[in-house]
């Protein structure tokens, strides 16, 4: 019961704090570049593993770790990537140019399925706005948001009022100005 009340909550949630954002189509079909420290390979069992100070870039999209492992699907070329760190960070810029940031201890990018789900402390955050829990779920394609708690915990959203969020576009375009 708990899970279908956060799965419904993070729905209504979700379709208000991403109601004019759309993901950028052309970034799954753009390159995807690894940069790290140390890299490690495990051929058998098709597993790449990127060792300290790991940065992932597809279009607009940056992933950033401590450790990532990637792996190709058996009979298959669909990747998945799992990011490690204290935090690992995923921010993509959307379609309206606004940008979203999820962060958790673990980030798990199926990229053939749309999906992102982070896990421990995980944090999604968009204009302000924030939804925090144990484990959230985010499908890229649909937008659907769905966020879990640990037993004996909860999910946490706040939003922030459409008039606070517009005020700070317009300071930051007036820094911008002011600087030029």
């Amino acid at each position: 019961m708990k899970l279908l009340k956060n799965s419904l909550l993070c729905l209504l949630f979700s379709s208000t704090l991403f109601s004019s954002a759309f993901a950028e189509k052309f970034d799954i079909k753009q390159k995807i570049e690894i940069n790290a420290s140390r890299q490690a390979v495990d051929l058998k069992n098709k597993i790449f593993s990127y060792i300290d100070n790991v940065v992932i870039t597809q279009g607009t999209l940056t992933i950033r770790a401590d450790l990532v492992q990637v792996l190709t699907q058996s009979g298959s070329e669909e990747k998945t990537y799992i990011a490690k760190g204290k935090p690992a960070t995923f921010e993509q810029t959307l379609a309206d140019g606004t940008p979203l940031s999820l962060q958790a201890d673990e980030i798990r990018y199926e990229p053939g399925n749309n999906l992102v789900i982070i896990s421990g402390n995980a944090l999604l955050q968009q204009e302000g706005s924030e939804v925090s829990g144990n484990r959230i779920t985010y499908n890229i394609d649909t937008q659907y948001v769905n966020a879990e708690s640990k037993t004996n915990e909860r999910t946490k959203t706040i939003f922030q009022p459409k008039e606070k969020v517009q005020a700070k576009k317009t300071d930051t375009k007036t820094l911008e100005k002011g600087n030029l």
